[in-house]
């Protein structure tokens, strides 16, 4: 009898957690991958489309990145929720791109392998993906063009000079200063307001000159740009929706 008792009650103590489990799975799918460089369970949210992924050490038993979502699922939603908001600003553009701030009207036209620029208009090849990839290419060509003498002049006011300007196409990171003076910078940048561009193109350069985020660098940081703070948190706030 007692050993019908003791399965009876572990039976349902199993049908309990298998009901818990159901009601507390997330309303979202996720990918596990590991990683032999992981040190701990990440979890991470592509702002781009909300996929979820959560990376495990390579010896982390299975069960840790189920706990890690239920542990981080607000945060996790509350991102998903800042991907959709951004993906429908994008398809809200209507045959549009925007340029530091502007809008340019998109034209597709016929044979056209190079995007050219009209006015506030934008002459491109017809076709989603030709498109696509000749904006990028030129999108590139002006990041290069709009960067370097906004740089000079950042660099030439901390007293400091960079040795290398270079343009890269960067999920998440939007520009760098290495300390032998290289300076890099995302051409997705162009995409926003231009006091956001102003704002990542000092904040490297103050780099040159500190690079920490100590509070000595954040001073010089007010000192380069004033107000600083507005363009960072919009930057911080609608990165996701800098993308073609």
């Amino acid at each position: 009898m007692a050993d019908r008792r003791a399965a009876s009650g572990a039976s349902c103590a199993r049908r309990t957690l298998r009901g818990l489990m159901a009601e507390t799975a997330p309303p979202f799918e996720y990918t596990v991958r590991r990683s032999d460089r992981a040190r701990r369970v990440r979890v991470r949210v592509d702002p781009r489309d909300g996929a979820v992924e959560v990376i495990l050490p390579r010896r982390a038993p299975a069960r840790e990145a189920a706990a890690a979502v239920d542990q981080l699922r607000g945060w996790i939603e509350r991102r998903r929720a800042q991907a959709a908001a951004a993906q429908a600003h994008i398809a809200a553009r209507a045959g549009t791109v925007p340029y530091l701030g502007a809008r340019m009207a998109l034209v597709p036209e016929a044979g056209r392998t190079r995007v050219h620029r009209h006015g506030d208009a934008l002459l491109v090849p017809a076709g989603d993906a030709a498109v696509r990839a000749a904006l990028e290419r030129w999108y590139r060509r002006q990041a290069r063009t709009e960067i370097a003498p906004r740089l000079d002049a950042a660099a030439a006011a901390v007293g400091k000079s960079y040795t290398k300007l270079t343009i890269r196409d960067q999920r998440t990171r939007w520009g760098s200063c290495s300390s032998a003076g290289a300076m890099s910078f995302n051409w997705r940048l162009l995409l926003a307001p231009e006091v956001v561009l102003e704002y990542v193109v000092r904040h490297e350069a103050a780099h040159l000159a500190v690079l920490d985020h100590s509070p000595r660098f954040w001073a010089l940081m007010g000192r380069l740009m004033p107000g600083y703070e507005r363009p960072r948190r919009w930057l911080r706030d609608h990165g996701a929706t800098l993308v073609l």
